[in-house]
């Protein structure tokens, strides 16, 4: 499979990656626990967005300025599928955002704690999405016909959540939640941002062990729409990774800054599923007619801008909020060790 990615590329790619994440890292240490304002989350998503339209930049201007004619001829290509990318894979975040949200909300897990969960949360991701990815990568250069089942599973899942937006989830039918808690002992409260506690001298997990457990589930289920989504606008395995890496290094700043105001985009998921069934049938149709990157971008875009400017106009619709019988009591107290 054809890739712009040279070893110098990947190296730089990694060291930017690894760099970041160290800054991350020593922020979150330095500040210790604490409840994130909406001004910090603001500020943290501007500069993951900076970083991103910096490294695009730099990527196109490498492409641009390579002796090799080829290389030079695909930059503008290749700076569109990486934006484009980038946009699909930040909206698809906004639909794991809420679905964190509905996992906080379920355990009662304190503001100060979440911030380090998602970062916990976002390392996995990275990981496992980079083995999705080229292992995707590796199987559409082996087997063509896989972009067809790709194309398949995304307007179905394009109509699956059509069909499930604006429904309150039920974690209590969970079986991946119903699993864990069969599996593992679980202590009564939270031990601070301890993800292992001691109940009655036995050693226990924690609630935000199991916060955590789930957030990378979500993640998985998450990925499984979104990787095949990458895929339908490029199969460059550089271009996959780096647009799908730096959309999910921001999604901890992504989370708190919608975290307030999710109600605000009630019909985002109804844009997200046109999104997803657009990029199906994009997808379908490869072999039939390519449509141009410039033109998924502008669409993508435009759904996207049309269904929040729409959820700011239409009210939700009153529904009644789900309870949570089995939330966990909001606690920072230590279980005695």
């Amino acid at each position: 499979m054809s890739s712009v990615g040279t070893p110098l590329l990947w190296s730089l790619f990694g060291v930017f990656v690894l760099v970041a994440i160290a800054i991350d890292f020593f922020a979150l240490n330095r500040q210790g626990a604490h409840k994130v304002s909406m001004r910090e989350a603001l500020v943290w998503s501007l500069i993951w967005i900076a970083a991103s339209a910096a490294f695009a930049t730099w990527l196109w201007w490498q492409l641009s300025s390579s002796p090799d004619a080829a290389i030079r001829a695909v930059a503008d290509t290749k700076l569109f599928e990486f934006i484009t990318g980038y946009l699909v894979e930040k909206a698809l975040a906004v639909d794991n955002v809420f679905v964190f949200l509905m996992v906080f909300t379920y355990f009662s897990v304190p503001a100060e704690f979440q911030k380090r969960v998602l970062m916990i949360g976002i390392l996995g991701a990275i990981v496992l999405r980079a083995a999705m990815i080229l292992i995707g990568a590796w199987m559409i250069a082996r087997f063509h016909w896989i972009l067809y089942l790709f194309g398949a599973f995304l307007v179905f899942t394009g109509i699956k959540m059509w069909w499930a937006a604006g429904q309150e989830p039920d974690l209590d039918s969970n079986p991946a939640l119903n699993w864990l808690r069969r599996h593992m002992p679980v202590a009564p409260d939270y031990d601070g941002e301890r993800l292992v506690t001691t109940v009655n001298g036995a050693r226990v997990a924690t609630p935000l062990a199991l916060v955590v457990l789930l957030i990378g589930i979500v993640d998985v289920v998450f990925a499984v729409d979104s990787i095949p989504a990458i895929f339908a606008i490029t199969t460059d395995p550089f271009i996959v990774l780096t647009s799908n890496v730096f959309a999910i290094l921001g999604l901890r700043a992504l989370y708190f800054l919608f975290a307030g105001m999710h109600e605000r985009f009630h019909l985002l998921s109804y844009g997200l599923a046109i999104v997803l069934l657009f990029i199906g049938a994009k997808m379908l149709l490869i072999d039939v007619y390519k449509i141009p990157v410039a033109v998924s971008l502008a669409v993508t875009a435009a759904i996207l801008a049309v269904s929040m400017l729409l959820s700011l106009w239409i009210p939700p619709s009153e529904r009644p909020r789900s309870a949570y019988p089995f939330s966990r009591k909001r606690s920072t107290d230590s279980p005695s060790e």
